[in-house]
């Protein structure tokens, strides 16, 4: 494959300074932490009522029945959410490099994106303040073990309250995690360099020897795994990706669209395939398993802001321009 890739070393740098800004304090009192946080109690627990049937997964959208309605918060009994409220501020997992969901600004230190003002939203519905929120920095692979309270090695690790980082519902992660019902739908293409073969139509199929770079901890991964030819190539997250493809060490970067587009809109050298999704990818609010109350309550909010064209307001602002007006917002499927 034959690539045609002038890029500046000025832009790497750029990109890595860009994640390593100093964590700072919004002037709006949003607050981000780049180092683990404190461990929020548990509450006392109680005696265990005898286990529940599993239930199989056949619809990894299926979510939990939203509430009647958005309840006041001091009407709140549910302990979890009450542990929130006394706290004082909703603590999230979130992405500092994916540009256009959750993205660090170099110059003023805010993160922002869509994936952020959906948990804005949250923060606002809670606390009647959308800044009243506390965003800690994760990669792909921390979302399941900040929301469990474990790595992989069983270590325990401080936990947040949801995770709104571009998150896939899998019937996978729903066996170690809980998901709001689907409030964006992407799908895994193929991002190359401009000048590539048939670069409007590339999928993996077609990259035969070739490195292809996709996050660890991804679905992205996963899928990139099941393709014979290509030669998998990981990094931390897609913002590593892209440095190990301008450092010419991937020929390529997989991942979600809506994510592909946020990397090209910074290398103007790259291109994102228009070749069909290679998979649907809806994503939901990743919550800890217990948490069924607080995924009653997002979904409630969730359908209240498709209703009212909140939902559309934000997908406008962001994604809009790379990717054309807001479609109709994910149907939400109940009854988990």
């Amino acid at each position: 494959m034959t690539t045609q890739r002038r890029t500046p070393r000025g832009r790497i740098v750029a990109l890595l300074a860009g994640t390593a800004v100093a964590t700072l304090a919004a002037c709006t009192g949003v607050t981000y932490a780049d180092t683990p946080l404190p461990a929020t109690p548990a509450p006392t627990p109680t005696p265990s009522a005898p286990a529940a049937t599993p239930v199989v997964c056949s619809n990894a959208t299926q979510s939990y029945s939203p509430l009647a309605s958005i309840p006041s918060s001091g009407s709140i009994t549910d302990p979890s959410v009450r542990a929130i409220l006394r706290r004082g501020y909703l603590v999230v997992g979130a992405s500092a490099d994916t540009y256009l969901f959750g993205a660090r600004d170099p110059f003023t230190g805010q993160i922002s994106g869509f994936d952020i003002d959906i948990a804005k939203a949250v923060a606002k519905s809670l606390f009647g303040d959308e800044n009243k929120i506390q965003l800690r920095v994760i990669t792909a692979a921390d979302r399941i073990p900040v929301l469990t309270g474990k790595d992989a090695t069983g270590k325990e690790v401080p936990r947040v309250d949801m995770v709104v980082r571009n998150m896939s519902m899998t019937c996978d992660r729903w066996k170690q995690i809980a998901f709001s019902a689907e409030y964006y739908r992407s799908g895994q293409k193929v991002l190359v360099a401009k000048g590539t073969p048939n670069a409007a139509s590339v999928t993996l199929s077609d990259l035969k020897g070739k490195r292809v770079c996709a996050p660890t901890g991804t679905s992205s991964l996963d899928k990139l795994r099941t393709v014979q030819g290509p030669i998998p190539v990981t990094a931390a997250n897609h913002t590593g990706c892209l440095v190990l493809f301008q450092q010419g060490k991937a020929d390529a970067i997989t991942g979600d669209d809506t994510v592909l587009a946020g990397l090209a809109a910074q290398d103007p050298y790259t291109v994102v395939s228009k070749a069909p999704a290679i998979t649907v990818e809806p994503y939901g609010v990743g919550l800890n398993k217990d948490d069924v109350y607080l995924a009653r309550y997002i979904n409630t909010l969730l359908a209240e802001m498709k209703a009212d064209g909140r939902w559309k307001q934000i997908y406008n602002r962001w994604l809009a321009g790379p990717l054309g007006p807001a479609p109709a917002p994910p149907t939400p499927v109940y009854g988990r």
